[in-house]
């Protein structure tokens, strides 16, 4: 009964947005885990229903663990990123490297199909390699729902890249990420059957049941809510309940996710399970090993989660789920639904942050990854700020100005719009998709003010949470809520590589008033802030909007005058501004005291005069 109310709300809380239809999915899943072969089999029956106004002739899904095979897109991708230098570096992921070309028999991962029906009659399939292609015996119409039903069997690859088995760092036995057969997605653009070559994940919402037989000694973290805490015990029984397991030598861990487009799990049987509950209805999940971490590291998340948590919900949204696990597994931090892989304890709050982008936006992280990573580094700077009570944009975003600032200088600088699996390497694709992408809401406070950045994050997650948005959908929330046009922003920002920087070009006396010119030095337009700091100690703002915006951001500093001057046209490349005051009286000027703006040389930021 809860989980029906659960599911309920939950529904209502997803319609109230924007009409974009979704497919829907209801995963039944039964794993049957030999921890001695490092193989399982499993049954998957699957409810998918079609609620586009498409009749849809065939079907896709990801055979992810295919990729770890010698000579596989994913290793032919990594080696030629790996002739790509960064440096004296190769350009690709050293976790991947040539390692999968070396892989033996016993260490490949696979994901073999050996029987696939639909509403009780057998399809056509055929595998081409990560993606299942089936022609339908009969299509799927519009508003209607099939039962897919299918017999598969695994092979766990060594830990290489986000799933995997026994990683030498962490000696954690199973990360058990991209392990059964998903089906694509299909969306407003079509089917999203895309091969797992380097990038994430793009999903269907949607309901999973799944039951694991493993090996007795286990423990298990996961997505989802356990439902036989009892039987299973090792941490999740009720407070003061007997443990009855049943007899034999594996023990069914039982879980439910609703409203989730992945499920993730992990299984050691040395994990330490350690539980919180933060509120009435949110309990946090720690499994840890104490291999490549002190154990007072790991119990760390525990104490802090309460107060970063009160600071996501208020600035991003309220986290709708009743349970969140931390999971020590993976090859660095790898987000899920509900759930996330760490291999040390660093990074947990931008693992949890992916529970709002990418875990409730559900963004498409193969051609937008800069919509997940970006927002998700971004909101983990505001969340540490807070705790660590720092106030200041400059010192609060330093890591990621200073990292694209590093970008714009290599040659590694590619448009954001850059499919994910498209980057000329590794670096180019993390320092553009994390660190890009959260100077591009940092410096959209600077556009827009940081107040109402606020609002409009605030609108975004309202509007579009279980919906999965794009950059435009993005851009329109920022639009209305602001009343600032922003697609010269998307243009410049998103979809170039132009960079910003402005300076102060000369001053000059006239009448007894200081006129002031500024120079377009780079390509990409802004709105200009310039602080002048006068002689006799007062302060006055130049607030000089950007042509394309046809509005202004609100003052964002009541404590100094600010006058607005007329909106700078991008064709020209300087800009001169009057004030009332001699030019002996000035003391400072600046451009951009909050240096929220990706000005990439802001040596030629600031006058300080000495008449």
């Amino acid at each position: 009964m809860l989980l029906l109310s659960f599911q309920i709300s939950f529904f209502q809380f997803a319609c109230a947005q924007p009409d974009r239809w979704q497919q829907h999915v209801k995963y039944n899943m039964d794993i049957n885990m030999d921890v001695s072969t490092n193989r399982f089999s499993g049954k998957q029956k699957l409810e998918y229903t079609n609620n586009s106004p498409d009749t849809l002739y065939r079907v896709f899904y990801h055979l992810f663990w295919n990729a770890f095979q010698p000579n596989s897109m994913m290793d032919e991708h990594s080696r030629s990123w790996g002739k790509v230098t960064n440096g004296k570096n190769p350009g690709w992921d050293p976790r991947v490297a040539d390692r999968i070309l070396n892989l033996k028999p016993e260490e490949i991962g696979y994901q073999k199909i050996i029987s696939l029906k639909m509403n009780g009659v057998v399809q056509p399939y055929k595998v081409q390699e990560t993606i299942l292609e089936v022609d339908l015996t009969k299509p799927i119409l519009p508003k209607s729902t099939v039962t897919f039903d299918m017999e598969f069997e695994a092979q766990v690859p060594i830990q290489i890249r986000r799933s995997g088995r026994d990683n030498p760092q962490t000696q954690v036995r199973y990360s058990m990420s991209q392990w059964y057969p998903k089906l694509c997605e299909y969306d407003y653009e079509g089917w999203h059957a895309s091969p797992y070559v380097s990038s994430e994940f793009y999903g269907v919402w949607g309901d999973f049941d799944v039951k694991i037989s493993i090996d007795k000694n286990y423990i298990l973290g996961a997505s989802g809510y356990l439902q036989n805490p009892n039987q299973v015990g090792y941490g999740y029984e009720a407070e003061g309940a007997k443990v009855t397991r049943p007899a034999g030598d594996k023990l069914s861990w039982h879980f439910v996710a609703p409203q989730v487009h992945d499920f993730v799990w992990a299984a050691d049987p040395a994990y330490k399970h350690v539980s919180k509950k933060i509120r009435n209805d949110l309990t946090i999940h720690l499994l840890y090993k104490s291999t490549n971490a002190p154990d007072a590291d790991w119990l760390k998340i525990l104490d802090i989660a309460p107060r970063a948590l009160a600071f996501m919900e208020k600035t991003f949204g309220p986290y709708p789920y009743k349970q969140y696990s931390f999971i020590h597994g993976g090859d660095g931090g790898m987000e899920y639904p509900m759930a996330t892989l760490l291999k040390e304890p660093a990074g947990w709050v931008h693992e949890w942050m992916h529970s709002w982008y990418q875990g409730m936006m559900g963004t498409n992280e193969i051609k937008y990854p800069w919509m997940d990573e970006g927002f998700a580094q971004y909101a983990t700077a505001r969340v540490w700020a807070h705790i660590n009570n720092d106030t200041v944009p400059a010192s609060i975003f330093k890591k990621e100005y200073e990292s694209y600032f590093k970008l714009v200088k290599s040659n590694m600088h590619e448009p954001l719009v850059t499919n994910g699996d498209h980057f000329s390497s590794f670096n180019s694709y993390q320092y553009s998709s994390y660190f890009k992408g959260a100077v591009f809401l940092s410096q959209l406070g600077y556009i827009v003010g940081d107040a109402t950045l606020d609002r409009i994050l605030l609108e975004y997650y309202k509007d579009w949470k279980f919906k999965h948005p794009n950059p435009n959908d993005f851009i329109r929330v920022a639009e209305k809520v602001s009343r600032i046009e922003l697609g010269w922003y998307q243009d410049f920002w998103i979809n170039s590589i132009k960079t910003v920087d402005y300076s102060i070009d000369s001053l000059w006396e006239e009448g007894g008033k200081s006129n002031i010119r500024l120079r377009m030095v780079g390509k990409m337009p802004m709105p200009i802030d310039v602080l002048m700091q006068f002689k006799d100690g007062s302060k006055v703002l130049a607030y000089i909007p950007q042509y394309s915006m046809f509005g202004s951001k609100r003052p964002e500093d009541k404590g100094i005058n600010r006058q607005e001057f007329e909106p700078w046209k991008w064709t020209q490349s300087t800009y001169i501004f009057r004030v009332d005051r001699k030019l002996t009286d000035l003391k400072v000027i600046e451009i951009d005291p909050t240096q929220r703006m990706a000005d990439v040389n802001r040596a030629n930021n600031k006058l300080e005069l000495n008449w």
